[in-house]
């Protein structure tokens, strides 16, 4: 048998990304003529430098549902100053009736967070980190309330910036 002959697989491309499926959801809508089903997908992308992002998708098929919700999280992609492995201050992010806390950690702490939280983290590139999630544990809004968090971080040469001072000073 000639396996030359057949047409190649389509490969996926690689484009560097850490890809991080939360959750699939079964959903359905009750119609005249019975219900019907679909599937939700939660996913977060990062590329472990500083960049994360999360989107959903829905679908009549599972992978097409990760596939949408993977193109909405690299559409929504936002920048995470990073210092050394963890991050420059503590914050808390809010959603909904959910908040994250989030706190710099020393050197070899490790990521300490729950299932969404940690994957956003891991994503994000983040290696030293403490957080606490308080209200809700869905994890739609979890994440949401964790990169909202996160995009309120500035590092202290911004901070300076915006001050009109340098470093030195407001340390």
């Amino acid at each position: 048998m000639a396996r030359e002959n057949r047409p190649q697989r389509r490969q996926e491309e690689s484009d560097g990304l850490i890809k991080k499926l939360i959750e699939i959801n079964r959903v359905s809508k009750t119609v005249k003529g019975g219900k019907n089903m679909r599937f939700a997908a939660l996913v977060v992308v990062g590329d472990g430098a500083g960049k994360v992002g999360y989107g959903s998708g829905k679908s009549k098929e599972v992978p097409e549902a990760i596939e949408k919700a993977t193109q909405a999280a690299k559409k929504n992609m936002i920048s995470v100053p990073i210092v050394d492995t963890t991050i420059p201050h503590e914050t808390l992010g809010k959603f909904g009736k959910g908040a994250v806390l989030l706190l710099p950690a020393a050197e070899g702490t490790g990521v300490i967070a729950g299932g969404p939280v940690r994957a956003v983290m891991e994503a994000a590139g983040i290696k030293n980190i403490r957080t606490k999630s308080h209200g809700t544990q869905n994890p739609g809004n979890c994440i949401k309330a964790t990169v909202a968090g996160l995009a309120q971080l500035k590092t202290a040469e911004e901070i300076a910036t915006l001050r009109g001072k340098t470093v030195e000073e407001i340390s």
